[in-house]
């Protein structure tokens, strides 16, 4: 679809490279996805700060340490016992399937390996594609609050369309490009945090020029 490649290379244009996923592995990537759900992105680096320091970030270490005490070092990320349970699980798979290797993880077929990660409790479709794309560089775009909100916004797509719908848009409409999905992502969550907020900021959004008047009232 042509619209998407416009809108992308708008938001590029003007924001630039966002360099996501904050991470200095393939391992504090998918953690970092886990932690993530619901609260922002300063409590999460808290969280990670707080396994780092400790000498506990790496997938053997999570694997040894009692799920009580994970949850008091995650604190900041907020749910702190759902989420030390949903890593626990997570290391399960990666300790029990691939020997605790992100790198053998990454060799899995596309498909076969979102299901696994589907089948880990907690772990819903956007953390999944995170980690499949942000930490193991897999073609499938992420589907978040941001892009529904910039999409229906534009009458794209309805706002509580599912998300294989969302996502489906993405998969048609571009070539399967990580480093495109990757940064196109990061740009949504960009321009929704600075001008498509639940209040929207409309009159100096780069997407302006891609709104009719009647637009603005979606979710």
């Amino acid at each position: 679809m042509k619209n998407l490649l416009k809108i992308f290379e708008r938001l590029y244009s003007f924001y630039g490279p966002q360099h996501w996923w904050p991470g200095e592995t393939p391992f504090e990537i998918a953690v970092g996805a886990i932690l993530t759900q619901n609260t922002n992105w300063g409590n999460v680096e808290k969280a990670i700060t707080n396994l780092k320091a400790a000498g506990l970030l790496s997938p053997e270490k999570l694997e040894e340490i009692q799920e009580g005490r994970l949850a008091e070092l995650i604190r900041p990320a907020g749910y702190f016992n759902i989420k030390a349970k949903r890593l626990k699980a997570f290391i399960s798979l990666l300790m029990n399937s691939y020997q605790g290797s992100m790198k053998k993880m990454k060799k899995e077929d596309l498909q076969y390996l979102r299901h696994k990660l589907l089948e880990v409790n907690g772990i819903g479709p956007e953390t999944a594609d995170s980690i499949l794309l942000y930490a193991l560089g897999k073609p499938v775009f992420v589907i978040d609050a941001y892009t529904r909100r910039v999409l229906s916004r534009h009458n794209i797509l309805p706002y509580d369309a599912p998300y294989e719908e969302y996502q489906r848009l993405f998969h048609d409409g571009l070539d399967e490009d990580v480093p495109l999905f990757n940064e196109y992502h990061a740009l949504f969550v960009r321009v929704g945090k600075d001008f498509c907020r639940p209040k929207p900021r409309c009159e100096d959004c780069p997407l302006k020029v891609f709104l009719r008047p009647s637009q603005s009232s979606n979710p």
